[in-house]
């Protein structure tokens, strides 16, 4: 099913190629532009501005709540009957000290509280936590695909090996340009998305 979007682009293989281009486009913007400061750390409303800076000029849904039910594989997340309720108790979560910052992340996976682009944009949130609480970011370039994917997958049931993986990859390099260029595009390689690069675009 291809998603309604604002271009009317009917294609899907043109529709994310354009999604990814013009997003990380927007997620150096808010990088250079001082912007992702705006983002209130830690709660759903930080991640509704990251995600609607990102997709805005693409979906009519970016930074909105999803209207509807959604699944990868054989895993459902958050229903939507309880979705309003789980993203008011993810907001009352501590946050500080690294374990319960991953915890926070997983509980925001688990919701998925958008129809389309929760994990580019729950990253960017992610590390701007630990960056406010632990003075600390992940190097995205450090973490395999594969064992990120299927740690996150199983973080539903026990978080030790997605707080594992990420603390192997903690770097104190909070203000690195470079950095977060090149996180969007590890980011955007985990969900298949590898046509630019940040920061060429």
């Amino acid at each position: 099913m291809i998603l309604k979007n604002k271009l009317n682009i009917t294609n899907q293989v043109e529709l994310a190629v354009t999604e990814e281009k013009i997003s990380k486009q927007k997620a150096r913007q808010l990088y250079d532009s001082g912007d992702i400061n705006k983002a209130e750390v830690g709660t759903f409303s930080g991640l509704s501005f990251i995600h609607a800076y990102l997709f805005e000029d693409i979906y009519y849904f970016s930074g909105k709540v999803r209207d509807v039910n959604i699944a990868k594989g054989d895993f459902r997340f958050a229903p939507l009957m309880y979705l309003e309720q789980s993203l008011a108790s993810i907001d009352k979560m501590p946050q500080n000290n690294y374990d319960r910052i991953i915890e926070k992340y997983v509980e925001m996976n688990i919701a998925h509280p958008f129809r389309e682009g929760n994990g580019r944009a729950t990253r960017i949130w992610l590390d701007l936590i630990l960056k406010k609480e632990i003075q600390r970011v992940i190097d995205w370039n450090l973490v395999d695909k594969e064992d990120y994917l299927s740690s996150m997958q199983r973080s539903v049931v026990k978080d030790i090996e997605i707080k594992f993986l990420l603390k192997e990859a903690l770097t104190d390099k909070i203000g690195d340009r470079e950095l977060f260029m090149k996180g969007i595009d590890v980011s955007y390689y985990y969900e298949g998305y590898t046509q630019f690069k940040t920061e060429e675009l």
